[in-house]
């Protein structure tokens, strides 16, 4: 009897995937465990296997590379050779034929980019871009990637690929813009060159990610009471400590580490801060999971440290590095980015002196962190010279009030003026 295969929800914030790979194609075998596809989710790539009584021959792909179908809806039908499928398919993904592994129409939910211009734009040099190479010197692509790409007049060495191992697939086609891939002559701005007056405009399809952060986010702002509460902290002790780590030891400590632990022990202390509203009842959470917002090509991504009030600041520095690189590889898997009871979203690496940001559900609160600035403070009755970091807390009003808050960055403000007193 033939098995039906739908698309997997891998996260809880999936409502379609995008098919990058197919490790199996029309004929093969599928047995249990075997590697079906490689799916990207609004999180990251991952690897789908056939489940325990998932046997048989592939015999229907409703979803080829590069192409996206709703979670739930038919991915695969395995089977015997001639047993009808047709009832099964549902007539919403278009058959992959064994001598065509991609499918040949691009899914509804996959709008080419629209490029209108009322006078043609000036050409300019490509620049070098990285690109994936096959062993016979070939780009590696889909071919429907290559059908889009001829169609377009894309330059396919141009193209950065985000399928496996660098392989283009159709969303990079879609999303590519020669605007951004040319070199600028020397004293001339890389924008594209307009004549004067001309109104043009470009297109982009919204990734997966774009359109999760996109929801997720309209849902906190327009349902989370939201309110703001900023302070100034002396970092003139913490950059001190942090240069006498840094000098001998192996793992080097940034300026976030000490903020995230800093936050790690103020929840502690301040259990309503790490608590989350559930409608009938705010859930006090006794372990500090915080997420560490990482931007990344397509958007953002917020990997969780677990049990960071537990880690000492090495392990802090260590644990962050690596879930960003997975981040940006797009290789952190569901552990890595669910369960946080709090979020720390800094900004100061891009000079950001201050800003505010949008409570991450489930959490009650999430910390914006701005650079440290160079101003003159009193100290002693004297203006000198300091460092000071703006930090402004969000806090969904539901589950906590503004004394709760100020009392929680009073105790930031303490590790961090203080640093020594986070390592007792």
């Amino acid at each position: 009897m033939a098995i039906v295969i739908n698309m997997p929800r891998l996260s809880d914030t999936m409502t379609e995937g995008v098919v990058a790979k197919w490790h199996k194609q029309i004929g093969d075998s599928v047995n249990e465990g075997d590697l079906l596809a490689e799916i990207e989710t609004d999180k990251a790539t991952m690897e789908f296997e056939a489940f325990p009584g998932q046997e048989g021959k592939l015999l229907y792909v409703g979803t080829g590379e590069g192409e996206s179908a709703p979670v739930d809806t038919v991915l695969a039908i395995l089977g015997e050779d001639g047993e009808d499928i047709e009832s099964l398919k549902g007539g919403e993904a278009p058959v992959v034929e064994e001598e065509t592994p991609v499918a040949e129409m691009p899914a509804p939910s996959a709008p080419e980019p629209v490029v209108e211009t009322k006078a043609p734009v000036a050409a300019s040099t490509p620049a070098a871009a990285p690109v994936a190479i096959e062993t016979d010197g070939s780009i590696k692509a889909s071919p429907l990637a290559r059908k889009l790409a001829a169609e377009k007049g894309v330059d396919l060495s141009m193209v950065k690929g985000s399928g496996d191992h660098g392989r283009i697939v159709k969303r990079d086609i879609d999303s590519f813009n020669p605007a951004i891939h040319t070199s600028p002559q020397p004293g001339v701005a890389s924008a594209p060159s307009v004549p004067a007056g001309v109104e043009s405009f470009t297109d982009t399809p919204v990734s997966q990610m774009r359109k999760v952060i996109a929801s997720r986010l309209s849902e906190s702002k327009n349902t989370a009471p939201h309110f703001y509460v900023t302070m100034d902290i002396d970092m003139d002790n913490a950059i001190a400590a942090r240069k006498a780590m840094n000098a001998g030891g192996e793992v080097k400590i940034s300026f976030n580490d000490l903020v995230v632990k800093a936050c790690a022990l103020a929840l502690k202390k301040h259990p309503v801060i790490n608590s989350s509203w559930m409608g009938d009842f705010i859930r006090s959470n006794h372990h500090v999971h915080i997420g560490v917002a990482v931007a990344i090509e397509d958007g953002l991504l917020v990997p969780v440290l677990r049990h960071a009030d537990q880690m000492p600041l090495a392990a802090i520095s260590a644990s962050v590095k690596d879930l960003a690189g997975k981040a940006k590889d797009k290789k952190l898997q569901p552990a890595d980015w669910e369960g946080n009871t709090f979020t720390i979203s800094n900004l100061g690496m891009f000079g950001v002196e201050q800003f505010t940001a949008i409570v991450n559900p489930p959490d009650a609160g999430i910390l914006a962190v701005g650079g440290i600035k160079q101003v003159p403070v009193v100290k002693d009755g004297q203006v000198v010279p300091g460092n000071v970091m703006k930090v402004t807390l969000s806090l969904d009003h539901r589950a906590a009030d503004g004394a709760s808050g100020a009392a929680f960055l009073q105790t930031v403000k303490g590790f961090l003026e203080n640093p020594v007193t986070m390592l007792v």
